[in-house]
């Protein structure tokens, strides 16, 4: 078989898949209008995007938890007493 038969070949193959890739591309996205939506229909002037509430609570930040780590610090110094550093600590995570 010639290099020119192969290449002829390679091409009847190429545009065969390239064929059935946008047909079946079609066919999905005509299924995809076909279907009846779950959501009512809102016209441009009712549909408003928000951005996103923040959350509520994310926990300590970074400067909170480098606090932390000096009252550590000083707790194991004996700087500190007990009763001291968990007041110390439950009012930075509050």
């Amino acid at each position: 078989m010639g290099i020119m038969r192969r290449r002829m070949r390679r091409r009847v193959l190429v545009a065969g898949a390239a064929t059935g890739a946008v047909a079946y591309h079609a066919g999905k996205k005509r299924a995809q209008q076909d279907q009846p939506s779950d959501e009512p229909e809102q016209t441009e002037q009712a549909a408003t995007d928000y951005a996103p509430a923040p959350p509520e609570d994310t926990g300590p930040d970074a400067g909170d938890l480098d606090q932390i780590q000096k009252l550590a610090d000083l707790h194991e110094s004996g700087a500190l007493t007990d009763e001291e550093f968990s007041a110390a600590k439950a009012k930075l995570l509050a």
